[in-house]
Order: structure tokens, then sequence, then C-alpha cells
């Protein structure tokens, strides 16, 4: 029998479970969700291939003339200009640095959260750990779903350094978090990125 992680009257922040160095597959068992990593058929849908383009070049010019040396560097120069661009052709609302309390073990702020109405998405930016990030981000989904009140079956979720962009799902129902194998860089696919985005999105 596996010893418990959580201790039952400690309080734990998202960002605690980035600094834990027990596999995901533990933590999430003792949150009562099951893990696994597979290719995930994501939905998509076409950007305008014009507006690609020119916020590629915009973020280009911003690695190109910007010392990134922070995580909220990649935040300002990277992340939030690809939000804000979606916020331009979709009715939705960036909430930045947005807090979720669901309880001792589940609680602290998402980088960037959107609701979109029937679809929902949580990223979470990390200078260079994707793995440990990815583990935070699991943990702010399963918040997500006691947090909100949707009949939405999916959840999204994405993690990112700036350059590269993991995706996760969260089936609510089976209670089972699905780690995407593919990793998307940005700015080489930004167009993949936002025909992604703009698909769960939408």
């Amino acid at each position: 029998m596996m010893r418990q992680i959580l201790e039952p009257e400690q309080s734990y922040t998202f960002s605690d479970y980035f600094r834990f160095n027990y596999t995901i597959k533990d933590i999430l068992k003792e949150l009562g969700c099951n893990y696994k990593k597979e290719k995930l058929l994501l939905p998509t849908q076409e950007y305008d291939l014009n507006r690609v383009q020119k916020l590629q070049a915009d973020i280009e010019f911003n690695l190109e003339r910007v010392i990134v040396s922070t995580e909220d560097a990649k935040k300002q120069i990277i992340i939030a200009p690809i939000f804000l661009e979606l916020c331009r052709i979709l009715p939705i609302q960036l909430n930045i640095e947005y807090t979720i309390n669901v309880g001792k073990q589940l609680k602290g702020t998402v980088n960037y959260y959107i609701d979109a109405g029937k679809n929902f998405i949580v990223v979470e930016a990390k200078q260079v750990d994707l793995v440990r990030g990815f583990t935070q981000l699991a943990v702010e989904l399963i918040a997500l779903d006691q947090w909100i009140d949707s009949e939405s079956s999916i959840l999204y979720g994405a993690v990112t350094t700036g350059e590269t962009w993991r995706f996760a799902t969260y089936h609510r129902r089976e209670k089972i978090i699905t780690e995407d194998l593919e990793l998307y860089v940005v700015p080489k696919e930004l167009n993949q990125l936002l025909n992604i985005l703009l698909g769960i999105l939408s």
C-alpha cells in the first residue's frame, strides 16, 4: 500500500505541486484521478493565415529585440500576444492570474484562464520545466472541474515555456488527465497552435 503523499491538515497551493518530486501518476491518484499520455485528437479550426503571419512577425521581432530571461518576460512577449489575438476574433475574455480555491489541497492562481461558454482552457507558463509544469497544470484542471458550474465533459489545458507548448485534456466524468505526446514550437508552428486554440475556444 502506497504511503500518503498529501498531509490531510496541510494546505497546498498549485505551485507546491510543481515542487514535488513524486510522479504525476502518484499525485493524481491521491487526488482521485488517473493519468495517461497519448497523442490527443484536439479540435482544430483554420485560423486566418494573414493574421497568423502578422502575429508570427510580431513575436519574432519581440524575440530578436528583447532579452528573455524570466518567466514573466516570456508571458509578455510571447504568450500574452497569442491570447490577445484570439480575443480580437472571439467573444471571449482573458483572465490573467485567475484565483481558484476549492479546498486546502486545491487552491492557487492559474496564469491564464479562458471561459468560452461551452469550453474552458487553463494555461500554465513555466520558464523551463515542462514535466513539473504539467503536474501543476493537471492539478489546476482537477480544481477547475470543481470550481465551474458547467456540463462540459472535457476541460482543456496547456503548459508552455512560451516557445514550447504541450496540451492536456481532463475527461471529467471518467476523471482522466491525458497528456499529449505532441509539442508545438513557437514561432515556427504558430499556425498549428492557433488552429488548436481556436478549435478549443470556438
